[in-house]
């Protein structure tokens, strides 16, 4: 007789064993062809592509050898486009849109949002979560890097929504010892719970909300902790003049030099805002590799100021695009925001050629996934690369004549242009019709859940 002896097993490491076994017990394959469609890959041309399960298998530009898959779709008058990469976003703030316009940012945080968020549960982040993902879908986002609380129901969201995500606990102990312990802890629940999650969609990074919110101790066993498991970082920097200042009273150097030197910036830190920066500060972002989310709307609607963008680009800096959640914004088109961070730059140089629409479209593909160190996976239409697609339609009186994709998509487009959307081979919108997302059923979620939530107030 054989003993057979079972070893105990973190609910993460159980989860990876049976997702394995499913994978492995699936053996068909599902291809999609998209056809005579304007592909903006190496070079911008007419032609078709194929994905077979969660990648793309091949690419033609004589658009003869490719004509069957199980699914086909054709993009006559649509441009083919990586999907679009949000590096910044607080998603379950989309109850709170419109709560509190037209005041700085510290009013804004400690009297209107921060009471709000002192009410907040698992059930309103996911449907806050639900409705972020529909409008993010809609507007061409297959990617999005993501800092709230309960991080777990906004995962479920994403897993549910077909998106790709990164996710992190917002963590702030403001120098209380048990407040960092237990931010410490739920961080550790949310890694175990859903790093790895929804077939490799979902990844979880550690979280801490800024240097002004976190103390020296909890910033020092954030580093510890994200080498040692081997996670990313996000975290909000030099977003406002105060903080700034709040943060040299506090340690005597810049937001920057002060993370420098207790060691948390290296290449796995994804940085947001990074608006009031010196040329120190931006030698030091350049030298230890570190990513930064450019957030304009947000930026200007909090009157924040305008990050040097021009200047960290021409200094080789990883620059990508977010917008913020949406009580800030107040929406998610990355679209939108891809006109406004160009425009942003020429008017601040007074430059007219700062910020030209490839850089600004390069950043929120290519920028973005190398911001979350998923350059080799999404990004770019290349053949081995997930299939993370999206058609616009180009079709329209506001987007005709058509004469430079690029262009259209960054001074033209909108997220209503959207036509089709494809996340890991899957189709999450089609001929703008979510497919993964009961959207009358999300909108009214969410307004019960915002109005719950604000009568707890």
């Amino acid at each position: 007789m054989v003993d057979i002896y079972v070893l105990p097993l973190k609910y993460k490491e159980f989860k990876k064993i049976i997702n394995f076994m499913i994978r492995g017990l699936h053996v068909e394959t599902k291809t999609i062809l998209i056809k005579n469609a304007i592909i903006i890959g190496d070079e911008i041309k007419k032609g078709s592509l194929i994905t077979e399960n969660d990648k793309i298998s091949e690419i033609d530009y004589s658009n003869s050898s490719l004509n069957h898959a199980d699914e086909v779709i054709d993009a006559e008058g649509k441009v083919l486009s990586p999907g679009l990469v949000n590096t910044h976003t607080h998603l379950s703030m989309s109850l709170m849109r419109g709560l509190a316009d037209d005041m700085p940012l510290d009013t804004w945080l400690n009297d209107h949002i921060w009471p709000v968020e002192a009410n907040l549960d698992g059930e309103h982040c996911y449907a806050g979560a639900m409705l972020a993902c529909a409008e993010m879908i809609r507007s061409g986002t297959t990617c999005f890097n993501d800092m709230y609380f309960f991080m777990d129901h906004v995962a479920d969201a994403a897993d549910k929504a077909g998106i790709r995500g990164t996710l992190s606990h917002g963590m702030i102990d403001l120098g209380d010892e048990e407040k960092r312990k237990a931010e410490f802890k739920e961080t550790q629940r949310i890694i175990d719970k859903c790093h790895e999650t929804a077939d490799g969609r979902i990844k979880v990074a550690f979280g801490p909300h800024s240097p002004y919110t976190c103390s020296r101790e909890l910033l020092e066993g954030v580093r510890k902790e994200a080498d040692k498991q081997g996670l990313r970082i996000h975290i909000h920097v030099s977003e406002t003049q105060k903080e700034v200042e709040d943060v040299m009273e506090a340690s005597g150097k810049r937001p920057f030099e002060y993370l420098d030197e207790i060691g948390l910036l290296g290449s796995d830190v994804l940085a947001a805002h990074a608006v009031w920066l010196d040329e120190d500060e931006m030698d030091i972002i350049k030298e230890r590799g570190v990513a930064l989310s450019h957030n304009p709307a947000s930026n200007m609607k909090l009157a924040s100021g305008v990050s040097p963008v021009s200047k960290l680009l021409e200094k080789g800096i990883c620059m990508s695009l977010g917008t913020d959640g949406a009580a800030s914004n107040n929406n998610l088109d990355l679209l939108e925001e891809m006109k406004l961070a160009a425009l942003l730059q020429k008017v601040t140089t007074l430059d007219p050629t700062a910020m030209p629409a490839q850089k600004v479209f390069d950043m929120a593909t290519r920028g973005g996934a190398a911001a979350l160190g998923l350059e080799d996976e999404i990004g770019t239409i290349e053949v081995g690369k997930k299939a993370d697609l999206i058609l616009v339609d180009m079709k329209s009186s506001s987007l005709t004549p058509l004469r430079n994709p690029i262009s259209h998509l960054v001074y033209s487009a909108n997220g209503a242009d959207v036509d089709t959307v494809i996340c890991n081979g899957e189709m999450l919108m089609k001929n703008r019709e979510l497919l993964t997302i009961n959207e009358v059923e999300v909108i009214s979620r969410a307004e019960e859940a915002s109005e719950d939530l604000l009568s707890k107030l």
